[in-house]
Formats: C-alpha cells, sequence, structure tokens
C-alpha cells in the first residue's frame, strides 16, 4: 500500500496525509484533522454493517485487516474482505490508526458491498486528542462509524449497574467523550464512542443492537475471528442466543447514580 492515503469523498473533496509521520507530526495531524469530525447525526436502518479488526504476528511486523460485512437485521456475514502486509508505524497507545489503517483501507476498497454503518475495535472521540482510529476511518471514508473498544483509553464514568444494557457516561475534563456500556450481565464494559457522522445515543443503540449473547457485538465479534484466520462465512450460522431484537430502541439503562 502506499504511503499516502488519498480518499475522495461524495463531495469531491481530497484528504491526504502520509502514513508514516513522526510522534509529532501525527499528534498535530490528529489535532488538525478532529476539527472536522461530525458528533451528530443517526443511522436509522442500514442495510449493511461492517465490522473490522486487525491482527498482529507476535514474532514479526506483519498483520492482517479484515472487514466483514453483515446485513441488518440478521447479522448474518454477507462478505468479507482481507489485506495483509508489514506494520510501519510502531506500536504507540493513541496512535494506532497510522499503524492499521493503511491495511484497513486496502481491505476495505475490494468490497463489493458498501456499508452503511462501520465499527471498529478500538477508539472513536474517547480519545486524548479526540481521534482515535474509528474516528480517522469514518473521516477518511466518509462513513458513519462507531468506535467500540475492550479498554479505557482515557476519561473517567461513574457506577455502571450489572444488569445487560446498562451504561455509565464517560468524561474528560468535564466533556462527554463516550459511554462505558454493559453489553452482557456481570461482564466487563465496551467503550462506546463516537467515531464520525453519528450521536453517542445512536452509537450505543446500534452496539446494543447488534450484541448477540457474547460481551462484543457480532460486527466486530466475527472481524475479531476473520483476521484470526477463525471465520467460515461459508459456514457460519449466526448463534441468535437472545431475543429477537426488532427495529424499536431497546431500552437503555443509565445509571441513576
Amino acid at each position: 500500500m502506499s504511503d499516502i492515503a488519498i480518499i475522495i469523498t461524495p463531495m469531491d473533496n481530497c484528504l491526504s496525509h502520509t502514513w508514516s509521520p513522526s510522534i509529532i507530526e501525527a499528534r498535530t495531524l490528529q489535532n488538525e484533522l478532529s476539527a472536522r469530525v461530525i458528533r451528530k447525526g443517526s443511522v436509522l436502518n442500514p442495510r449493511f454493517i461492517a465490522g473490522i479488526d486487525v491482527s498482529v504476528s507476535r514474532f514479526s511486523k506483519l498483520g492482517r485487516a479484515s472487514v466483514v460485512v453483515l446485513e441488518n437485521p440478521s447479522l448474518l456475514p454477507v462478505e468479507t474482505s482481507h489485506a495483509e502486509g508489514a506494520l510501519y508505524f510502531p506500536y504507540v497507545p493513541g496512535y494506532l490508526s497510522f499503524r492499521e489503517a493503511p491495511l484497513i483501507i486496502e481491505a476495505w476498497q475490494k468490497l463489493r458491498i458498501r456499508p452503511e454503518l462501520l465499527i471498529m475495535d478500538g477508539q472513536g472521540i474517547a480519545h486524548p486528542r479526540r481521534f482515535g482510529i474509528a474516528t480517522h476511518l469514518g473521516l477518511l471514508l466518509d462513513i458513519p462509524s462507531i468506535g467500540c473498544a475492550k479498554s479505557r483509553l482515557t476519561g473517567q464514568c461513574g457506577f455502571l449497574p450489572d444488569e445487560a444494557g446498562s451504561y455509565s457516561l464517560l468524561t474528560d475534563n468535564g466533556e462527554v467523550i463516550g459511554a462505558a456500556v454493559r453489553t452482557r450481565k456481570s461482564v466487563k464494559p465496551l467503550y462506546i464512542s463516537i467515531g464520525h457522522r453519528i450521536d453517542l445515543e445512536n452509537s450505543i443503540y446500534w452496539i446494543l443492537h447488534c450484541c448477540r449473547g457474547y460481551r462484543l457485538p457480532e460486527p466486530t465479534r466475527l472481524a475479531h475471528l476473520a483476521a484470526n484466520g477463525r471465520l467460515d462465512c461459508d459456514r457460519y450460522v449466526a448463534p441468535h442466543r437472545s431475543a429477537k431484537i426488532g427495529r424499536k430502541q431497546p431500552c437503555l439503562k443509565r445509571k441513576t447514580a
């Protein structure tokens, strides 16, 4: 993949930058691009939802990016795309997109189906500079995106009830940057944040909508399997271990204290 990423948006604008900056240059770029992020909007009834994850070899600098497209509301996978190659940017917390996004974009460009919503295993605006990998990808690809992280990078949240569907707002210096969301009873929460072109309430809704009895929502759960070479779409059948979810939004159980 070229060191320069050029994405043409529907408005015929170009957004380009190097994928091999210094840390100082990367920080400056994040601060500049974060001003372009749209933190509002609702995704109403997408036909296709994409999940993205990247696996990295423990013994080399090679990575494998996988995009899994699921049909909504069945959440059955209808297409997968992969890209493998070297990861040139070092692993530095807060700069994951510079390491993984080039392979992700390469895999994305192979898709025949164009998703209407992207869920990324990583941070959105719940990031020190409000520009995590889910935000970076959403802006580059000009698509509503949600950050769905398994751990917290920054911010604080209050008490979180044990019931599935509960959430507690994640704040940083008084600013709401996301939410800790309990997707399964008595299991560690996920940290959900706006990526791009969607608000927080709608982001939480789609994460809960996409859960089928596991901690992770189906898009990123299947993307994780695919990135590790353990997803066979020809044989896979969604488990649907939870009750069928209809078109109405599920009850979001926010903390009361």
